[in-house]
C-alpha cells in the first residue's frame, strides 16, 4: 500500500476492560475508517475495525495478570494461532463469544474445540467485502527448538481491513516464508527464546517484512528495548507495549 493512502495516528487511552491500564493505538484506513488495537498482554490483542470486534488469542487466567474478558465487547471474530495454554483458553473465548461469533483456529485447536473453524497455512477467508484473513506459516526451525512449534501445525494471520494490512505472526522464528509477506502496515512479532525469536532474529524478520509499525510481543522477560536499538535507522516505527 502506498503511504499516501494510509494515515497512521497514535492515540494513548486507558481501557477499562482489564485489571490494568492498557495502551490503545489508533490507526486510520485508506477510506478513513478507524482501527484501534488494544494491548492486553503477552499474545492477547483486541482489534476493533469500524465496529467489528476481533480478539486474538484471548487468555484470561492462564497468563498473568488475570484478564476479565467478560468486560470486553462481544467478538465478531476470534483468531487462535495454536493450542498452547498461553494462546488458547476456552473460558476466555466463552466470555466474548456469541452464536454469531466466528472462531478461526489451527487444526489442532479445532480437534479440541469444535466450535471453531479450522484453517491451515495458505488458506484465505474473505470474511466481508472489506475484511480478509490470510493464514501464513508459524514454526521453529532451529535445532533443539522444532518440538515447540512444528512446521505446518500453527498459524500466523494477515488481516486486511479496508486495505490496512496487519500481520500477527504467532509463535515463530524468522522463517524463510516471511520473504513472501508484503505490504504490511502493522506487524506483531514474537521475541522470547527458546520458544520464538531472539532479538537478533526479530530484527532480521522486521527488516525482511518491513512494516510501517512494529509491535514486539510475546516477549516475557526478554530485554525488548534492544529491539528498538537494533532497528534504529530502519524506518520502522517500533512501539513497545506491555506484551510480556
Amino acid at each position: 500500500m502506498k503511504k499516501s493512502l494510509l494515515t497512521i495516528a497514535l492515540g494513548c487511552l486507558t481501557a477499562a476492560s482489564c485489571n490494568a491500564a492498557q495502551k490503545v493505538d489508533e490507526f486510520t484506513t485508506k477510506s478513513g475508517k478507524k482501527v484501534t488495537i488494544t494491548c492486553i498482554k503477552h499474545a492477547s490483542i483486541e482489534i476493533n475495525y469500524n465496529g467489528t470486534e476481533i480478539q486474538i488469542d484471548p487468555v484470561g487466567a492462564g497468563v498473568k495478570p488475570i484478564t476479565d474478558y467478560a468486560q470486553f465487547p462481544k467478538a465478531n471474530i476470534i483468531l487462535i494461532t495454536h493450542e498452547h495454554k498461553d494462546h488458547f483458553e476456552r473460558e476466555a473465548i466463552a466470555c466474548v463469544r456469541t452464536p454469531a461469533t466466528t472462531v478461526y483456529s489451527n487444526t489442532a485447536v479445532y480437534n479440541m474445540f469444535r466450535n471453531s473453524l479450522p484453517l491451515k497455512n495458505g488458506d484465505s477467508i474473505q470474511y466481508a467485502e472489506d475484511i480478509k484473513i490470510e493464514v501464513v506459516p508459524a514454526y521453529n526451525y532451529t535445532e533443539g527448538r522444532t518440538q515447540f512449534h512444528p512446521k505446518g501445525r500453527d498459524n500466523g494471520y494477515i488481516l486486511t481491513l479496508d486495505g490496512l494490512r496487519i500481520y500477527i505472526a504467532g509463535d515463530t522464528e524468522d522463517i524463510p516464508e516471511m520473504a513472501d509477506i508484503k505490504d504490511i502496515d502493522i506487524a506483531f512479532l514474537p521475541c522470547n527464546q527458546p520458544y520464538t525469536m531472539t532479538v537478533d532474529q526479530l530484527a532480521k524478520a522486521a527488516r525482511t517484512i518491513s512494516p510501517k509499525v512494529l509491535f514486539p510481543y510475546h516477549y516475557s522477560e526478554t530485554p525488548i528495548s534492544q529491539a528498538v536499538l537494533k532497528l534504529a535507522g530502519s524506518g520502522i516505527d517500533v512501539r513497545i507495549r506491555d506484551y510480556k
